[in-house]
């Protein structure tokens, strides 16, 4: 009766427990990892819930982010409060040299644009540091009787309007006459 009772998934400890259990069990000074925490649990109290390593996974995520864990090159073990903060992979920061007493840091240059002076005079949005106007120029004017005029070369019959020539249509009625 007792082996049923161990092999019975509604008599398992709470998921923290058992994790906490198995890091104890597997004593390793680099901690456990996620498979060696599963297969000890697996071992231990045999038939598991069918979502175990979901289950796993999350009470891990779970109990790092509370601090219960510590998780270090892919290995979980327990967190000790006298225990330095381990680092990771990167450069190191800086060392922050402590200010001389009596002296007061001023605050930093904020980031971004400026603010605008609310009391500066006001320019015109038309009128720019350079002389000239903004955007594209106008387009000069056209000489009177237009360009055909104004060139004497060209026969004056043979111009043409600009761009394609209007499509021709043709009737589609032709005219049948009859005759009796």
């Amino acid at each position: 009766m007792a082996t049923e009772e161990v092999n019975n998934p509604s008599s398992l400890p709470s998921y923290p427990q058992l994790i906490i259990n198995a890091i104890e069990a597997l004593n390793d000074k680099n901690g456990s990892n996620k498979t060696s925490i599963s297969k000890y649990i697996e071992s231990k109290y045999g038939d598991l819930p069918s979502g175990h390593s979901t289950l796993l996974s999350h009470h891990l995520n779970i109990m790092k982010e509370s601090g219960e864990l510590v998780f270090w090159k892919n290995n979980y073990m327990k967190s000790d409060p006298n225990a330095p903060p381990r680092r990771g992979r990167g450069r190191p920061p800086k060392p922050k040299v402590p200010l001389p007493p009596g002296m007061v840091l001023s605050s930093a240059r904020p980031r971004g644009r400026p603010p605008k002076d609310r009391n500066a005079p006001l320019r015109s949005p038309k009128s720019s540091g350079s002389g000239k106007p903004r955007g594209r120029p106008r387009k000069m004017a056209r000489p009177e009787g237009g360009i055909a005029a104004s060139s004497t070369t060209m026969m004056s019959a043979s111009v043409r309007p600009r761009g394609r020539p209007p499509k021709v249509k043709t009737s589609t009625f032709t005219e049948v006459s009859v005759g009796h």
